[in-house]
């Protein structure tokens, strides 16, 4: 009788370093003997997990699902294995992680290569992007998210913190073009907008006289800039006014390279970690959610702006 986890190792392992010689170098194989577990497992499963050409092998539909299946099958065994031996558990195997593109490479990865360190059994697979990636479908573990969240029932979130979003200009801008005053100024303004999920082109403004009470606005759109580091850049240089996240735009609002317009407009947005639900939180998403508190509680210049 077929054994079921036979080839399970070598299909990850050949995912994983990107053909069969190298994952055989890792299991202590042969190129040949990985390739022929692979074909076995196929043969037994009745799909093509790979597509095989002379330059490069790729996943099938098929195989990018049973590939989340027997990640999640080796990181469990590793861990129950890693707990029998030591007698606790520790954060072991592949972590998927999503971010959005400027916040995470400045402020969350860095303490994830932390954990790597801490913890050498940990791997990381980062994305750094500013759309909302579904987690299920595509495999993620976890992922940090900046603004209101979508009520899906099979993901959980903390909160993490809050940003604020200041609207602020180059000084040489505002002398040509002036400061606006009030929300409908900003009409007859050049606006640079970053990445939006969907709608009409805008900002949230804050709501006179309510309590955290906020609005979509329509802007004039000059410029639109998916990352946060090249809308800053054109603020800097003169382009037009933006709305930065104050973790963003505050070196420059303090050395006067911008200068912040309509401070009754700024509004603040959630920050967030979420993950899939599950009947037995994996220990490796237990840590770094851990992980991102503490970070969160320790730079609160960057999670909680107005305290």
């Amino acid at each position: 009788m077929d054994d079921r986890f036979s080839g399970i190792r070598e299909f990850v392992a050949t995912v994983d370093h990107g053909g069969f010689t190298a994952a055989a170098e890792t299991l202590g194989l042969t190129g040949s003997a990985v390739g022929k577990s692979i074909s076995r497992l196929e043969a037994r499963l009745g799909v093509q997990l790979l597509h095989r050409t002379t330059r490069r092998i790729d996943l099938t539909t098929a195989g990018e699902t049973f590939l989340r299946t027997c990640r999640h099958i080796l990181d469990e065994l590793d861990q129950t294995e890693a707990f029998l031996s030591t007698g606790h558990e520790q954060p072991i195997g592949r972590l998927r992680v999503d971010l959005p593109t400027t916040f995470g490479r400045r402020h969350i990865v860095p303490t994830l290569l932390n954990l790597t360190q801490r913890f050498p059994r940990l791997d990381l697979a980062v994305t750094l992007q500013d759309r909302a990636v579904d987690l299920v479908s595509e495999g993620v573990d976890l992922a940090v998210r900046i603004g209101a969240l979508d009520a899906f029932p099979d993901l959980v979130a903390r909160k993490l913190g809050e940003q604020r979003l200041v609207i602020c200009g180059a000084p040489d801008y505002l002398a040509r073009r002036g400061e606006p005053h009030t929300r409908e100024d900003l009409l007859t303004h050049d606006c640079l907008i970053g990445w939006q999920r969907s709608g009409r082109a805008g900002w949230w403004l804050a709501d006179a006289g309510t309590e955290g009470g906020a609005s979509h606005f329509e802007v004039h759109v000059r410029h639109e800039l998916t990352d946060g580091d090249t809308l800053l850049s054109a603020c800097l240089s003169g382009c037009g006014l933006a709305q930065l996240p104050g973790w963003l735009a505050g070196d420059a609002l303090r050395t006067g390279a911008l200068r912040e317009v309509l401070p009754d407009l700024s509004t603040t947005t959630p920050i967030h970690v979420i993950w899939q639900k599950t009947r037995h939180l994996q220990q490796k998403v237990k840590t770094t959610v851990d992980a991102l508190v503490q970070l969160a509680a320790d730079e609160a210049s960057v999670f909680q702006p107005g305290e």
